[in-house]
């Protein structure tokens, strides 16, 4: 009587993690995440294009980096 309630809960548990991991997939990277081919020069040209950074600080930035 009372395995009932316990395996519909351990069905509904197993069911989300199914679907969650379908959904992200064994190997996807959280959004938050950079990619393995970006550089952080890819990353300085991306803020500059956005307009999150001037030309003076994205110059200043690109020789830190030393490109």
């Amino acid at each position: 009587m009372m395995f009932g309630p316990l395996l519909m809960i351990l069905f509904f548990v197993v069911l989300v993690g199914a679907v969650t991991r379908w959904q992200w997939g064994p190997g996807a990277v959280p959004p938050h995440h950079t990619p393995p081919g970006r550089t952080p020069l890819d990353i300085l040209k991306e803020r500059f294009a956005r307009g999150e950074i001037d030309k003076n600080e994205f110059e200043e930035r690109r020789r830190v980096l030393g490109d």
